[in-house]
């Protein structure tokens, strides 16, 4: 457990974006100068990088460094209002795949719009558009698949595993879900405002979904696309920031701009319940205040959030929702950002800083990034509690940014 006092960073530094690997056993960044590779938990600085041309005046931003898996391969986004890899009238907008282990470009893909985002498999590559979604097969030479149309998608929403992509309709609040095998579409109307925030559990058989109202998110089983889950993370709208399956696939975390991190169950159509034991594998214990560590949040049962009311006729459907087991405070910063957690949005300020970024190392375990100035790892644990319930409590924090 790391409580150590954090060393001010530099304020010459910023990360431009912060990003999970596929398992969150690593996290990159992305840099005005390049980009780093750390290990998730322990947070450990592995890989530091400059753009891959090194001539100072060339040394320009990169937005987003996605990795795939813990292999060599990252798939590089220029960001800022310089960016690497930047349009040009030949060449177009560059996605770039870098071998960290030859240290060089194997390949890249040209675009003639922005890239929201970007997602790799050991299969395929995926690039996010404004108002499409293009899937490449991974190769030396990157085929295109198929281009798909999208509402409005500034976030770069998109979900990849070996066997499917997942990303918004054509529609403001649908989803596309796509067989890669196959090509096969379907649609879920997920939603009746335009999504905000996607993620797909680690054997793809589970999806989840919130809307820019930030109010409800809705999980769906991927098979045909039922709805099996609706969760309330609260009654006034907020800016999800992050939502984030456990290993299992039985757990779900939200981050918002509430600063508030929610911890929900959630069904899995082919695994049984868990029980509250199943994610106790540590026993909260009382500590002081000067221990650096913030105080849980108990939500309760949530069966029992509201009591005997929920189970009133005719009552309005918050008192019956199904809400969080437990929650914690995150810290935003203090510096100023945007809902956006997209690192390519700019403004008259600069990229606008990825914030809540949540990734589990474990069932009972999680990091929550921040990115800018002040960049923050936060550890949190899922544990019993004295009182027999599960809590939720931030177990440690470091500013990333000074770790060497």
């Amino acid at each position: 457990m790391n409580t150590r006092p954090a060393i001010e960073s530099s304020r010459n530094t910023a990360a431009l974006s912060a990003s999970f690997n596929d398992n969150a056993s690593c996290f990159s960044i992305g840099l005005d100068t390049g980009f780093r590779i750390y290990n998730s938990d322990p947070c450990q600085l592995r890989v530091t990088r400059g753009t891959p041309t090194q001539e100072a005046e060339n040394k320009m931003r990169v937005g987003t460094a996605e990795m795939l898996g813990r292999t060599n391969f990252i798939a590089l986004i220029g960001g800022g209002k310089q960016p690497k890899f930047a349009q040009n009238k030949a060449r177009g907008i560059r996605v770039i795949i870098w071998d960290d282990a030859k240290q060089k470009i194997v390949t890249q893909i040209s675009v003639l719009t922005s890239v929201r985002g970007v997602r790799i498999s050991r299969t395929h590559v995926v690039v996010a558009l404004l108002n499409s979604v293009r899937v490449y097969r991974f190769s030396t030479s990157p085929e295109h698949w198929g281009t798909f149309e999208t509402a409005n998608n500034p976030y770069g929403l998109c979900c990849l595993n070996s066997t499917t992509v997942v990303f918004p309709g054509r529609t403001a609040g649908q989803v596309q879900v796509v067989e890669l095998s196959t090509g096969n579409v379907t649609i879920i109307p997920a939603h009746s405002t335009a999504l905000r925030a996607l993620d797909m559990s680690r054997d793809g058989e589970v999806l989840a979904s919130a809307s820019e109202k930030g109010t409800l998110v809705r999980v769906w089983a991927t098979s045909n696309c039922a709805k099996i889950a609706e969760l309330r993370r609260g009654v006034d709208p907020a800016d999800i920031f992050s939502i984030s399956f456990s290993p299992s696939g039985q757990l779900l975390a939200v981050t918002s701009d509430k600063s508030t991190l929610h911890i929900f169950d959630v069904p899995h159509p082919s695994k049984p319940p868990r029980s509250e034991s199943d994610t106790g594998h540590r026993r909260l214990t009382s500590m002081g205040s000067g221990s650096g560590i913030s105080p849980t949040v108990i939500e309760g049962d949530t069966s029992q959030k509201w009591g005997f009311l929920g189970r009133i006729p005719l009552m309005p459907r918050v008192f019956s929702d199904i809400y969080s087991f437990a929650s914690a405070p995150f810290t935003i910063g203090d510096e100023a950002f945007s809902a956006s957690s997209n690192p390519l949005t700019v403004s008259d300020a600069g990229p606008k800083p990825s914030k809540g970024v949540v990734g589990w190392t474990s069932d009972s375990s999680m990091i929550v990034l921040g990115a800018g100035v002040d960049g923050r790892w936060e550890r949190f644990i899922i544990a019993e509690g004295e009182d027999g319930k599960r809590h939720c409590q931030r177990d440690g924090w470091k500013r990333y940014l000074n770790v060497e």
